[in-house]
């Protein structure tokens, strides 16, 4: 993952984290209104997200449906490390204990993240 996912790509990528693979309307109708986004502008962050990589775009009986190429875990993994280490000179293991009580990550999602959190880091790695 070269770099850390915008705001309105979170979005999205919790969208398909959630409910797994979807078409470009059906994302529109998970959160369009409430990120105050038109169709289009939905269909273009596809679009850009499919070509950094962060999503996958397959075509299903005619139809382009998205899938997150990343779990939560590894983008969360990667966004944390990047954060530590511009912020805070940080290049150690950090706990993942620190997100135990969010709703979003599952027993599952904790496990690949300690162990993600617990790889050594490579020389350039970012989010």
């Amino acid at each position: 993952m070269q770099t850390a996912p915008s705001p309105s790509e979170m979005a999205i990528l919790k969208v398909l984290w959630h409910h797994g693979p979807q078409s470009a309307r059906e994302v529109q109708d998970q959160i369009g209104a409430a990120q105050d986004w038109s169709y289009s502008t939905t269909r273009t962050l596809l679009t850009r997200m499919a070509e950094k990589g962060l999503i996958a775009r397959e075509a299903v009986h005619g139809l382009a449906v998205f899938t997150a190429t990343y779990s939560k875990a590894k983008v969360l993994s990667a966004m944390v490390r990047t954060f530590s280490a511009q912020v805070f000179d940080l290049d150690a293991p950090i706990a993942a204990s620190a997100f135990a009580e969010s709703p979003l990550l599952s027993a599952d999602d904790l496990a690949e993240l300690e162990g993600l959190l617990n790889e050594p880091t490579s020389q350039g790695e970012g989010a």
